[in-house]
């Protein structure tokens, strides 16, 4: 009981440091190494906690962040006036993936989990992919591509209503399942090193490096582009993350090999706990062999997050934005905000008994 109790008060200081909009964004979040398997509810920690997750908060959140300076002009006014209600509601789909049915496949899919993955087998429309594998067997191998493409038409109906509060929502979160789509390690079943013996690599690409290293990241992209096809966008970017698992597991495996487990790991205070973390040496060393990686997957984030929700909008006939930016949140639909957030931690503590 003591330690769950410990756990909650971790899990509720993290939660709602991020629930205001217009919060803070601050890299404090939870890892698989808790035993969060995809869609699988998570085990109690020690009170040494080691907790990061996909893309990392702070990498969602700069990645929809600085997807908004790709933007035309015409779009600007609106997404900069609300680009702290995007970057803070970026991590939104990973505080709800414990809470709401449904939501674990959307970030994720494992290709090698498919014995062939051309498009006359793995079908890339949700309709035909279910018509030949069934729902069920598509969520347990994971839903990102086509999820993707779902949340890009609900965006663009959400532009054509002129919806202001339904724009930012569905944006924020289009942001997060695009990022989750460029990690390499969303694209197979070894997600988190586990069939390796390289349990945690999860959340060491993906929170732990950006956190260390993305001060010296390139981020620069260009304008966003109108996307022809999304559903080839889609696929082609879980491919292409795909293409660099090898490296992300080998390079980790042969640097473990030479420093051994003592200089791998450090310790670190946050929230108040000492938190068992990848040492800065390991992490330079890791970084420096992937050449760059994990910027160029954050910079093609970026890039695809602004074409997206250009493309949206262009598909919504262009609506007029900067009459929508004049549009503010009222209390009641902040208030709304916060509320959901609550209820998606009690969902997650109701759901939990202490056997």
């Amino acid at each position: 009981m003591y330690k769950r109790f410990i756990w909650l008060i971790v899990f509720v200081a993290v939660f709602f440091s991020q629930c205001a909009i217009g919060g803070s964004a601050r890299p404090a979040v939870f890892d698989h190494n808790l035993g969060m398997n995809k869609g699988q509810p998570f085990h109690r920690p020690q009170r040494i906690i080691n907790y990061q997750p996909d893309w990392g908060f702070f990498a969602h959140q700069h990645i929809n962040r600085l997807a908004v300076f790709t933007l035309p002009t015409d779009m600007m006014p609106f997404f900069k006036k609300y680009s702290s209600f995007l970057a803070d509601n970026a991590v939104n789909p990973d505080k709800r993936r414990y809470a709401v049915v449904g939501e674990a496949p959307r970030h994720f899919i494992d290709l090698d989990a498919y014995a062939d993955t051309t498009a006359a087998t793995l079908p890339r429309y949700y309709k035909e992919a279910t018509e030949r594998y069934g729902e069920d067997t598509l969520a347990l191998h994971g839903l990102v591509p086509w999820q993707i493409q779902l949340t890009k038409y609900q965006l663009t109906e959400a532009f054509k209503q002129r919806n202001v509060r339904r724009i930012l929502r569905v944006a924020a979160d289009l942001g997060h399942y695009i990022a989750d789509a460029n990690v390499p390690l969303h694209t197979t079943r070894n997600y988190n090193g586990q069939l390796t013996r390289q349990q945690g690599i999860h959340g060491f690409w993906e929170s732990r490096l950006p956190e260390l290293f993305s001060t010296d990241y390139d981020f620069l992209t260009g304008q966003a582009e109108y996307i022809y096809s999304p559903q080839k966008a889609a696929w082609r970017a879980v491919f292409n993350a795909n293409a660099a698992l090898d490296s992300v597991l080998r390079f980790e495996k042969q640097l473990t090999e030479e420093l051994g487990e003592n200089r791998k790991y450090g310790f670190e205070e946050r929230n108040g706990l000492t938190t068992k973390v990848y040492s800065a040496d390991f992490s330079r060393q890791y970084s420096e062999r992937l050449s760059g990686q994990v910027e160029r997957q954050m910079r093609a984030s970026v890039k695809m997050v602004g074409d997206f929700w250009y493309t949206c909008w262009v598909d919504a006939g262009q609506p007029d934005l900067r009459a929508l930016a004049k549009y503010q949140l009222t209390d009641q639909e902040q208030k709304e905000e916060v509320d959901e957030k609550k209820s998606w931690l009690r969902r997650l503590f109701s759901a939990r008994e202490e056997n």
